[in-house]
């Protein structure tokens, strides 16, 4: 079971990424706080690429570094915690995104992010 949430986690990861890339990159820069902007020396594409290049490593990282798989599940679960703010952001800016059109869209999608740490965590323990 453990392996099939790994794998179905690092598809989704790598998907993911290269949505960033490609397809919903406006979508993303949508979601990225301006205060990152502020403080960072990045645009909000630049961190779009950013993430999409970490997600994508991460991904990859579950299936290819399997003795690695305990310490690639912490750091997903770190990414996933670092990249909530942007989740915040879009539900209190109110800004669409990814068909999340109401305040109640916004809001589920913020509680599944704990999901997907437990879920990264969970698939790669022993």
């Amino acid at each position: 079971m453990k392996t099939l949430a790994r794998t179905v986690l690092a598809a989704g990861m790598v998907f993911a990424g290269l949505s960033h890339l490609f397809w919903a990159r406006r979508e993303f820069q949508a979601q990225v706080p301006d205060l990152v902007t502020d403080v960072l020396p990045i645009d909000k594409d630049g961190v779009v690429v950013a993430s999409g290049a970490v997600e994508i490593m991460l991904g990859a990282a579950l299936i290819a570094l399997p003795r690695e798989r305990r310490r690639v599940g912490a750091l997903l679960a770190t990414f996933f915690v670092a990249i909530f703010p942007g989740n915040i952001a879009q539900a209190v800016g109110k800004r669409r995104g990814f068909g999340l059109d109401s305040d109640r869209a916004r809001l589920v999608r913020l509680l599944f992010q704990p999901v997907l740490v437990a879920w990264a965590l969970w698939s790669t323990r022993d």
